[in-house]
């Protein structure tokens, strides 16, 4: 990070990279940064944004951690590929095969899976019950109980879902897209560098060399979280084969994601909330989220 009127986050070129074939259209790529000798923690990220977007919390793990990050299947740096096989199921097949493509590049070594939003929801949901892991760390999960909490959850998804496909697909400049966030309230408390660490991430040039175009197109980010609920009640945390840490949002704030859910009953569950933080709390309190997954994987030994 250097600095200037407003910090500038740099993320480094990685240490390697490797492109892993989940299906006949669809490659994604793995990048490892960090410290290749400390504990491996695998990072992927929530829909619609990128990995390289949570750098400000990530960086504070590169002296002492092997991290291996990537983006879901049309995020990030992945190319796009086919709308419909954008959906959990896939997520959840994508996710089982990086797993294994890990192990296959890297080397095998216990893994610390963190993760945020829907990529949290996608590990609850593997068949492999994170039997892949020591321990799970994840962040806000998309996770709602039936009754009237799934319906307050599934009224919030069509709206956001809504909300979404009226998003602005394409941008003259991606300082286009960093002078609006700002404006937008679930950007409203992100660290300072952010909006333009957005610009960056989830932006690509336009194939035509005309502006710049979501990385996530629009109707494929409403298309995830539109079919949302009936996932977010699958999750059995008692059949888990493996350590969790959740930390939720603060359940005091108005949600700008999706309902929060106070996971404090389970007790096979280390559950916390992280106070004045929302659904983007990794670049909101970036150092707070590091400091409580130091301490949870520190308990563990």
């Amino acid at each position: 990070m250097t600095s200037t009127s407003e910090p500038v986050w740099e993320i480094p070129e990685p240490l390697s990279t490797s492109d892993v074939r989940v299906d006949d259209d669809t490659v994604i790529t793995l990048r490892r940064h960090g410290n290749p000798a400390g504990p491996r923690l695998v990072l992927c990220h929530g829909s619609g944004l990128a990995i390289d977007l949570y750098y400000p919390f990530w960086s504070l793990l590169t002296d002492d951690f092997d991290l291996i990050i990537y983006d879901l299947r049309n995020h990030g740096w992945n190319a796009v590929s086919s709308l419909r096989n954008h959906n959990v199921p896939t997520f959840i097949s994508d996710h089982d095969l990086i797993l294994e493509a890990i192990d296959h590049h890297y080397g095998k070594k216990p893994k610390i899976g963190v993760f945020h939003s829907v990529a949290a929801l996608t590990t609850l949901l593997s068949p492999t019950k994170g039997s892949g892991f020591s321990a799970y760390v994840l962040f806000d999960p998309p996770l709602c109980k039936r009754g009237a909490s799934y319906e307050e959850f599934d009224a919030a998804a069509e709206r956001l879902a809504a909300m979404t496909r009226r998003r602005t697909p394409q941008f003259r400049t991606r300082e286009e897209l960093v002078d609006i966030l700002p404006y937008i309230p679930t950007f409203q408390r992100v660290v300072p560098g952010v909006f333009d660490l957005v610009g960056r991430t989830t932006l690509r040039e336009c194939e035509n060399g005309e502006g710049y175009e979501l990385r996530c197109p629009r109707e494929y980010e409403a298309q995830v979280v539109e079919y949302a609920a009936p996932y977010a009640v699958l999750v059995d945390f008692a059949t888990f084969h493996c350590p969790i840490k959740v930390l939720g949002a603060d359940p005091t704030l108005p949600y700008s994601y999706l309902p929060t859910l106070d996971l404090s009953h389970i007790l096979t569950v280390d559950y916390d909330f992280l106070p004045e933080s929302t659904h983007l709390m990794q670049i909101e309190q970036p150092a707070e989220c590091a400091a409580t997954m130091r301490e949870f994987i520190e308990s563990l030994a």
